[in-house]
């Protein structure tokens, strides 16, 4: 049972993006995370004086591309967009807050 909470975790991914608001961006994102077939389980958006910042929890079990690579796709489209990126492992995630 623990083990295979451990390897759901693993699968878990934290993805944050952050930048001048526009048109797009949560359909840019949740494009990529389609055709990567990583399943988005939570997003939340706020937008403040035209600042856009979205956090989302996906689920790349299902993918048959690694975590990096899917980074990768994620982090050109943040480049495409003009929007800061961040994309980490869950299990990081919650490490680097429980210090």
């Amino acid at each position: 049972m623990l083990e295979q909470q451990k390897n759901k975790s693993e699968s878990k991914i934290i993805i944050t993006v952050s930048g001048v608001d526009r048109i797009g961006i949560v359909a840019k994102i949740a494009n990529i995370l389609a055709e990567n077939k990583v399943n988005i389980e939570d997003i939340k958006q706020s937008i403040m004086q035209d600042y856009f910042v979205m956090f989302l929890l996906g689920d790349i079990s299902q993918s048959e591309k690694t975590f990096k690579e899917i980074k990768e796709a994620i982090l050109k489209a943040g480049e495409e967009l003009q929007m800061e990126i961040w994309v980490q492992k869950k299990q990081i995630f919650d490490k680097m807050h429980n210090i």
